[in-house]
């Protein structure tokens, strides 16, 4: 038998999720549907924190209009209490540019190109609605890329693996094999920083390594 649903996933990274079951939260996946560009006036971390807790309301107000329509229904076998949304965004800084997920195979190789000999931020905002409010925390990591040659920035695109990731790279995938240093938090940089994330899960009394 599978273990009770504790919390939702507003977001449809696999990546993220593999993360929640690494540490024992078990969770189901509902994608939340936001504009994810940045404000005008807004830095980095305003924009991230911002995109994260969007994601997290509307996920949790979609979820509460779901259960009141259910306890209409049947008042005896529904609460109207729905479970805590954890939402998340990530964003490569270089420059004070924010760079997302490639648009096509030139725009990655462009990136890559910018991120190729030196050291840029990766910021991961988690957000967490519950019946407690919003709680929020927020993940700074710096990592330091070698050199990269074009050629193998091609192959890497040929990869199919800088597609949909922020940067385009992924640091869990074949992209490790650029970064000499990082400073800061691996699973944040993959997406979701599990620290951060567990500290508002215990506040919000959802427990992790459930079996």
């Amino acid at each position: 038998m599978s273990a009770e649903i504790l919390v939702v996933l507003a977001s449809a990274s696999p990546r993220r999720a593999q993360l929640l079951s690494q540490i024992g939260v078990p969770h189901r996946v509902l994608p939340a549907d936001i504009d994810e560009r940045r404000a005008a006036g807004e830095d980095a971390q305003q924009c991230v924190l911002r995109l994260a807790r969007q994601k997290a309301m509307q996920v949790r107000a979609t979820l509460q209009e779901q259960a009141a329509l259910q306890e209409q229904a049947a008042p005896q076998r529904w609460s109207s209490t729905p479970l805590p949304v954890l939402g998340a965004d990530t964003v490569v800084v270089v420059d004070g540019e924010l760079l997302g997920k490639p648009r096509d195979r030139a725009d990655a190789l462009a990136m890559l190109a910018r991120l190729s000999g030196r050291t840029h931020l990766v910021l991961t905002a988690v957000v967490l609605a519950s019946k407690h409010g919003l709680r929020s925390a927020l993940s700074r990591s710096e990592v330091s890329f070698r050199r990269l040659s074009p050629e193998e920035c091609a192959a890497y695109w040929d990869s199919g693996e800088p597609r949909d990731k922020a940067g385009a790279y992924a640091i869990q995938g074949r992209g490790a094999v650029f970064v000499e240093q990082l400073r800061g938090s691996f699973s944040g940089v993959m997406g979701l920083p599990l620290h951060e994330t567990a500290l508002l899960l215990a506040d919000a009394g959802v427990p992790v390594w459930v079996r």
